[in-house]
């Protein structure tokens, strides 16, 4: 609209920074400007002298210059070879550029080397893979902690908990590997160009061990997949439905003919999450806030609207009775998943397995 470009054009000056280089949004490109804001989020990062610090989207490098006198190294993964060079340009002839390793590239596609922290303050599109990935590289490489700042609306669907209304599959599967805290809110103002909504610090520490063996993350990402398919529906309607019969049983037939329904060793370990106060939102109320928009969560089971339990039969109804009785038996029957608890879930997965139903098949 007119309005938008004529704004556009005049903050076109005050969106340049060092070096004369746009930012641009559409690339997710806002440059924190305020270095108090800076300041604490290096302090409540806890890095050590001895840290090696993975900074992502370092832009001209704000936070890069902080987080190199905090840490014995910053690798800063940067996409924008305009930003790569005003970064090197920065640091070239000083005491920190030793310290400081710049990668450019796409940090979802790269190779990420060892760290210790990962310091970051993103474009907002990538917040859903990149906790995934941070959490997938933490299977393999321990790293101690991730301070991210997100769109506010995404750091609250990481945090929620039970009941809440941002309460989905990506809290739970968040908080299944690691526990979330929240620790600052941000305003719009805090960034060079201001975004269109507010956004929020997160700090987040992978647990150690897992909760459960590492084999059923598949299974769980399965359940889950099921659970938030429809999350306010009682799970003994979601698991009455046609298309999440017939596909259990498949998984029960093929596990049967393979003679592996009765050799399930890996155990799950309930009392890793008996503390289920580790989300609690620690906050920061000198930073203004108001609720931005973030993308749904992308459900990778359909379930038809059309379907319901009188109609909707399994191949083997005792198949189907089997899968309610283990949900009537353990009181599931009536809960709905955005009511259920982390260790419901993983109690549930659990029962379920007990009784030879599975949530994926072996080939």
């Amino acid at each position: 609209m007119a309005g938008g470009k004529i704004r556009k054009e005049k903050q076109k000056g005050s969106n340049h920074f060092q070096g004369g280089i746009p930012f641009h949004k559409s690339k997710g490109q806002h440059i924190l400007k305020n270095p108090m804001l800076v300041e604490s989020i290096v302090q409540k990062a806890g890095i050590k002298p001895t840290d090696v610090i993975l900074e992502i989207g370092p832009g001209t490098g704000n936070l890069t210059k902080k987080l190199l006198e905090a840490g014995k190294k910053v690798v800063a993964v940067e996409l924008d070879p305009r930003m790569v060079l005003e970064l090197k340009r920065r640091f070239q002839g000083t005491p920190l550029s030793t310290r400081l390793e710049v990668i450019q590239g796409d940090v979802l596609k790269c190779e990420l080397p060892f760290f210790d922290i990962c310091v970051a303050n993103i474009p907002y599109q990538i917040s859903s893979p990149l906790v995934l990935k941070l959490l997938d590289i933490n299977q393999r490489q321990n790293f101690r902690c991730a301070i991210i700042m997100f769109q506010r609306e995404f750091a609250m669907r990481l945090v929620a908990q039970p009941g809440d209304k941002l309460y989905c599959r990506l809290s739970v599967n968040t908080q299944l590997l690691a526990r979330v805290f929240h620790l600052l809110k941000v305003g719009k103002n805090n960034f060079r160009p201001p975004p269109k909504v507010d956004s929020s610090v997160v700090r987040i520490e992978p647990r150690k061990p897992l909760p459960i063996p590492a084999g059923k993350l598949k299974e769980w990402n399965g359940l889950l997949s099921l659970c938030f398919s429809r999350k306010n529906k009682t799970l003994g309607s979601i698991f009455g439905q046609k298309k999440v019969l017939e596909m259990l049983e498949k998984n029960y037939r093929t596990l049967e003919s393979l003679g592996q329904l009765m050799n399930d060793s890996e155990a799950i370990d309930m009392s890793v999450l008996a503390d289920e106060k580790d989300n609690q939102v620690d906050e920061d109320e000198t930073m203004e806030v108001d609720d931005g928009k973030a993308d749904e969560d992308e459900m990778e089971v359909e379930v038809s609207d059309t379907d319901s339990d009188n109609d909707m039969q399994a191949n083997d109804p005792n198949f189907k009775a089997k899968v309610i009785d283990v949900l009537k038996w353990y009181d599931y029957a009536d809960k709905r998943s955005s009511k259920l608890t982390q260790n419901e879930f993983i109690h549930l997965l659990s029962v379920f397995n007990q009784a030879g139903i599975h949530f994926t098949s072996k080939k």
